[in-house]
């Protein structure tokens, strides 16, 4: 068994913040209508794709009702949809919707994750929470030896990233990254940080982030990787 694999199966037990396991476990039990004849997950959720992948990307937590539901990170909801279509349409997933875990999704030099592994409350986890969670990435950053370019979707995933290279003990550029859509960063550690707006409802129907702004985004990441490998 790889350490990555021992890693995901102790994300999934973990019972470190009561008031996310009471959360997940609520909606698991009570579920909406139109996924009644669901079997909820309502477990924590492990990162998800290629163990050698060259690009990261760091999300905020699962949905209520969609990779918690699901079992997958950014499984079930819009948010996967955009995501998933995205990393379809650049050639990192064999697949453009994920809808299951067992929907024979597989990604390719591509592994998603996230800063909080349980559906918090209001979508909202505590800082004590990003504080016990943290570690889990930390542990998948030192595991993931090819990253190469990490995709940040929205401000909260971009400093939690860079929260965790600290406690890894990588010197933080001085001044410290700022987050804004299709910003990118070259870090001190050999790293590509782009930052991107959340594909969330919030900023999808109101405009804030349209579909040619978030393929931009993963254009670059191409072109990073691609001169990486020259």
């Amino acid at each position: 068994m790889s350490s990555l694999t021992v890693l995901q199966d102790t994300i999934i037990q973990c019972r470190r913040c009561p008031r996310l396991v009471a959360h997940r476990e609520k909606v698991a039990r009570e579920k909406v209508r139109r996924f009644r004849a669901w079997d909820y997950w309502g477990k924590p959720l492990p990162g998800f794709g290629d163990a050698r992948a060259r690009l990261l990307i760091i999300g905020l937590a699962p949905a209520a009702h969609g990779g918690n539901r699901t079992g997958r990170i950014f499984t079930g909801d819009r948010s996967g949809d955009w995501l998933y279509g995205a990393l379809h349409r650049s050639g990192f997933a064999n697949q453009a919707q994920s809808v299951s875990r067992d929907d024979g999704m597989r990604l390719t030099d591509c592994f998603v994750t996230a800063t909080v592994r349980c559906a918090p409350p209001g979508n909202k986890p505590l800082p004590s929470e990003f504080d016990r969670c943290r570690p889990f990435l930390m542990e998948e950053l030192q595991l993931l030896k090819q990253v190469r370019v990490v995709i940040a979707l929205g401000k909260i995933a971009f400093d939690g990233y860079l929260e965790a290279c600290k406690e890894l003990g990588r010197a933080l550029p001085r001044p410290l990254p700022a987050f804004g859509h299709g910003r990118v960063h070259r870090l001190p550690w050999g790293v590509t940080l782009i930052a991107s707006y959340h594909p969330s409802q919030q900023n999808t129907l109101t405009g804030k982030l349209t579909a040619p702004m978030f393929a931009s985004v993963f254009i670059k990441a191409k072109k990073a990787l691609a001169a990486r490998s020259r």
